[in-house]
């Protein structure tokens, strides 16, 4: 799937239109086409490491709500900083913002990375990637839902395509693993659907409060929520953990989370939130290619059709938006 800013735009493309066709101009120059072709792929691969390091910290006997509460420790300063820098000059947040925000941190960022982590636990890291990348199909879901969007026959083959796909690495995995990975992948489709959520609600809210603001304001309070957390349920002693782990929460916050988030927006600028979403189809395939180099994760038939089905079929969806 593609880092959080990629869905975001994606979700949320008439709230950008203006800013593509501002930007589409220099979307035709070589040189803006082959930066922004580059930070779209540089920041999906980031992201996509995420469950990488996750899964390599798993090995040194940390757990999932202290792992996370690390990874936001170490990124919290960094989102208050954009949020103050996106908000220069902009009219101060009232009480009604803060809510949103909170509601939006909650759901976007909170939620959903605790449910990912908890995952990932019994989970390969190419089944979590696959698995995730169903977001742009649960934001179209959640529209016809809640707003009655009418359906193509386009997006139904598209829908079908890539659901087809996770279920075909879901099976073959379940099939070795056992009931383990069936838990793991409804916390983490549970973690897909409350980022969805928050990218159908958050819509309304982008054009008003920006959305590299927006972004930083709900990302920190993820991150106040998951140290808050930590501190309710362990022990502050269950901090001290290996010194690698430390090593990979802090490239975990920085290299798979701030960095991504900078480089798929400015990406977005220079391509428009439709080919940097298609430039991010590179995550999942990066991703599988990770797990089977650093993670040792095997690498089959079966694999190879289920993320060739995934992506055909968000292809297919954002071909047809």
């Amino acid at each position: 799937m593609p880092p959080p800013a990629t869905r975001a735009a994606t979700a949320r493309r008439p709230a950008i239109d203006r800013r593509c066709r501002v930007t589409s101009a220099a979307a035709g120059k070589p040189a803006a086409l082959g930066s922004g072709l580059a930070l779209a792929a540089a920041g999906s691969i980031a992201f996509s490491g995420k469950a990488i390091i996750v899964k390599l910290a798993y090995r040194h006997g940390v757990d999932a709500v202290t792992l996370i509460m690390l990874r936001m420790l170490f990124a919290l300063p960094l989102f208050v900083a954009l949020a103050w820098w996106a908000g220069r000059g902009k009219q101060a947040l009232t009480r009604h913002d803060y809510r949103i925000i909170a509601g939006l941190g909650f759901s976007g960022y909170y939620l959903a990375s605790i449910l990912d982590f908890a995952g990932l636990q019994t989970i390969s890291a190419s089944l979590e990637r696959l698995i995730q990348y169903l977001t742009p199909t649960l934001v179209l879901g959640l529209s016809v839902l809640m707003f009655k969007q009418r359906v193509s026959r386009r997006q139904l083959a598209a829908l079908g395509l890539s659901y087809a796909g996770v279920l075909a690495v879901f099976g073959h995995e379940a099939a070795r693993t056992g009931v383990q990975s069936v838990w793991g992948a409804v916390l983490v489709f549970g973690s897909a659907l409350s980022y969805s959520l928050y990218l159908v609600y958050s819509q309304a809210h982008v054009r008003r409060l920006g959305a590299l603001r927006l972004t930083g304001w709900a990302t920190s309070v993820a991150c106040l929520l998951c140290i808050t957390q930590f501190l309710v349920l362990k022990p502050v002693g269950a901090a001290n953990v290996a010194p690698t782990v430390l090593w990979l929460s802090l490239l975990n916050a920085t290299v798979c989370t701030f960095a991504p988030v900078l480089m798929v927006m400015l990406a977005i600028e220079r391509l428009g939130a439709a080919v940097t979403a298609q430039t991010g189809m590179i995550g999942p395939i990066s991703t599988i290619t990770m797990g089977v180099l650093i993670l040792g994760e095997p690498l089959d038939g079966w694999i190879a059709l289920g993320t060739l089905l995934v992506l055909a079929g968000v292809w297919l969806l954002a071909k047809s938006r």
